[in-house]
């Protein structure tokens, strides 16, 4: 299955920093979608890296986080 995590930041150079991580740890760019107009991350992953990327994701301590399994 598939988890969509969202995370809501309070600027986009926080997104980039966090993307950098994401992509440093092993995570496709391509499985990445910044939204600068609701300054927010969503990374599409498989399921059983749900929780390493949460924590990657929290390290920059988003305003709001949100998983959505499918």
């Amino acid at each position: 299955m598939t988890t969509t995590i969202t995370g809501a930041f309070t600027s986009m150079d926080t997104i980039r920093n966090t993307m950098d991580d994401l992509i440093a740890s092993g995570i496709d760019r391509e499985k990445m979608f910044a939204d600068s107009e609701h300054t927010e991350l969503k990374v599409m992953i498989p399921d059983d890296i749900e929780r390493e990327v949460t924590e990657i994701i929290q390290r920059h301590k988003p305003v709001e986080l949100a998983s959505y399994h499918r």
